[in-house]
C-alpha cells in the first residue's frame, strides 16, 4: 500500500488550544516500529486489496455500496476499487455484529458503536442478576471477580498476560493512581528523581493530573514534545506520562523506543492507550511498559461512561502504592480492618465497588474480539486510512484541506485529521449530510476508522461528502 500524498504536517504544529467541547471525552501519542509486531503489515497480507487498484484502472462493478447518506452517486475508480476492497475484506462479516444504519459513522475514536450483544446481556443483568439475585450476584454472578476476569480480556488486546489489568474507575482517575505510584517506585530508587515529564500535546486532563501528581509528591512537571522524550528523560526524571496516539492528530508515537529511553535513565513510563487500544497491536509486555492507562467506550465499544482499565506490570505489582487505597483493593476487604493492607496482584489497582451495569456491557462488548487478531485489524485500519487519504486527495480541490495524520504508516493510528477553514461548520454540514466524525479547535475536522465495522465504500462515500461540502473558493 502507498502512503497517501495529501500534503502533511507534523503533529508538533497542530493547534495547541485546549479540547473542544465536542462529542465524546477524549483522554488521550514515533519511530520504527511502534506497535511491537515487526514490519508493519499490508492490507494484502492480511486477505485485503492492495489500495493501489484504482491506479491500475477500474475494478468490475460490485455490490452496492453499504451505508450511504445519501442518493448513490455515478461509479467511479474509487468507487469500483472500494467495492473490491470490501469483498476482500476479512472483516466485513463484523459489521453484523453492530447495530448501525445508513449513517457512515466516522467516530469511533470518539465513542464506539453498540455491539448487539449489549442489550440482551444488560437485560439479563437487570432482570435476573439483579433482579432476582440480588445480593446474591455478587458470588453466583460473578460481579466481584469482574474487574480482573474482563481486564484479561483488555490485556490480551494490548499485549498483556493475565493478572496485569483490572477495569474499574475513568481514565483520569487511573492516571492519577499511576502516575503518583510511579513516582513513588521511582523514588525509592532515588530522592533525586523528582521531575514528571509530560507529552506537552498531551490530552488536557492527562497534563492536568500531572501536574497535581508533581505538586503531590514533590516533583516538578515538565513539557515535552512526544518525539523528543527518549532525549528529555535523565537522571531526575521519575516518570515519563506519554499518549500512544495524538488524540487530535492520529500520530502515533514510539511507544517501544521511549520506553527503552525511559528505563535507560533509571524512570518509569507511564502510556496512555486511549486511542490505541482496539485499533492498534501495543505490545505492553513485550516492550517492558511499567503502567498504562485507557478507556474502553472508543475502538473497545464499551458505551458511554464505559469503565477504564488500569495495567500494572507483575514486576511492580509488589510495589505498587496507590494513592487511592480503597476497600476493594484490600487484602481482606470483608475484615474491614481499619489498617490497610495491599491485596495481591492488579487488585491493587481497584477502589471501590465495581460499576457492574457498564463494567457487564463491556464485558458483553468485548464478545465481539473473541475470534479477531489485533494483526488483522490493524492492517485493516491502515488499509482504509490509506484509501481515505487518496479519495480525499482524488475528490477536494488542491489546497482546501491539509493533512495533520502522518502519511508513515509507523507514525499513524487509526484516524485522520485534516486542517481546513470554517472546520466547525463542515463538520455539522457533514453530520447533516450522514457523514458523522467530530470537531477539534480550531480547524480540525477528524475522522476515525473503527477496523470491526467501517467499510471502503463508506470511507469513499464520506470523501465525496467533504469534497461536495467545503466552501467553494471564490
Amino acid at each position: 500500500m502507498s502512503d497517501a500524498t495529501i500534503p502533511t504536517e507534523s503533529a508538533g504544529a497542530a493547534p495547541r488550544s485546549a479540547e473542544s467541547g465536542a462529542t465524546g471525552a477524549e483522554p488521550t501519542g514515533t519511530g520504527a516500529e511502534p506497535t511491537g509486531t515487526g514490519a508493519e503489515p499490508t492490507g494484502a497480507e492480511h486477505g485485503l486489496a492492495e489500495t493501489g487498484a484504482a491506479e491500475r484502472g477500474p475494478a468490475a462493478p460490485g455490490a452496492a455500496e453499504s451505508g450511504a447518506a445519501e442518493p448513490r452517486p455515478p461509479r467511479t475508480a474509487l468507487s469500483d476499487e472500494a467495492t473490491t476492497l470490501d469483498a476482500a475484506d476479512r472483516l466485513r462479516a463484523k459489521r453484523d455484529a453492530f447495530t448501525l444504519d445508513d449513517v457512515i459513522y466516522l467516530d469511533g475514536n470518539s465513542l464506539g458503536a453498540l455491539p448487539r450483544a449489549v442489550p440482551h446481556r444488560l437485560a439479563e443483568v437487570v432482570a435476573r442478576e439483579w433482579g432476582e439475585l440480588r445480593i446474591r450476584s455478587w458470588e453466583e454472578s460473578g460481579w466481584w471477580t469482574a474487574p480482573e476476569r474482563i481486564g484479561d480480556r483488555v490485556g490480551r488486546l494490548v499485549g498483556a498476560a493475565p493478572g496485569q489489568v483490572v477495569v474499574g474507575d475513568s481514565t483520569s482517575v487511573n492516571v492519577f493512581k499511576a502516575v503518583v505510584a510511579a513516582v513513588r517506585i521511582a523514588q525509592e530508587r532515588g530522592a533525586h528523581r523528582d521531575q514528571i515529564l509530560v507529552d506537552e500535546t498531551t490530552f488536557p486532563t492527562d497534563g492536568y493530573i500531572a501536574e497535581s501528581a508533581a505538586r503531590m509528591t514533590g516533583c516538578t512537571l515538565r513539557q515535552v514534545a512526544a518525539g523528543d522524550m527518549p532525549t528529555a528523560v535523565g537522571a531526575r526524571t521519575a516518570v515519563a506520562l506519554v499518549n500512544h496516539v495524538d488524540y487530535r492528530t492520529g500520530r502515533l508515537h514510539d511507544l517501544p523506543g521511549t520506553t527503552a529511553a525511559v528505563h535507560a535513565a533509571g524512570g518509569l513510563v507511564v502510556w496512555d492507550l486511549c486511542h490505541s487500544a482496539g485499533a492498534l497491536p501495543v505490545g505492553l509486555d513485550a516492550h517492558g511498559v511499567d503502567l498504562a492507562v485507557g478507556c474502553t467506550y472508543k475502538y473497545l465499544n464499551g458505551g458511554p461512561g464505559a469503565p477504564a482499565y488500569l495495567y500494572v506490570a507483575r514486576a511492580h505489582q509488589p510495589r505498587f502504592d496507590s494513592p487511592l487505597p480503597g476497600w476493594n483493593s484490600h487484602a481482606d476487604p470483608f475484615g474491614m480492618a481499619s489498617a490497610y493492607t495491599p491485596a495481591d496482584g492488579s487488585a491493587r489497582g481497584r477502589v471501590g465497588t465495581p460499576d457492574i451495569l457498564s463494567m457487564l456491557a463491556l464485558e458483553a462488548a468485548l464478545e465481539v474480539w473473541d475470534d479477531v487478531t489485533i494483526e488483522d485489524v490493524r492492517a485493516k485500519s491502515l488499509a482504509l486510512t490509506d484509501f481515505f487519504l487518496r479519495c480525499v486527495e482524488d475528490y477536494v480541490p488542491a489546497g482546501r484541506v491539509q493533512s495533520l495524520t502522518p502519511a508513515a504508516h509507523a507514525e499513524r493510528g487509526s484516524q485522520v485529521a485534516l486542517r481546513c477553514a470554517d472546520a466547525g461548520e463542515v463538520m455539522a454540514e457533514l453530520t447533516r449530510r450522514g457523514v458523522v466524525g467530530d470537531f477539534r479547535r480550531p480547524d480540525v475536522l477528524r475522522f476515525g476508522f473503527t477496523p470491526l465495522y467501517t467499510g471502503f465504500a463508506e470511507v469513499e462515500r464520506a470523501a465525496r461528502v467533504l469534497a461536495d461540502v467545503l466552501p467553494k473558493e471564490g
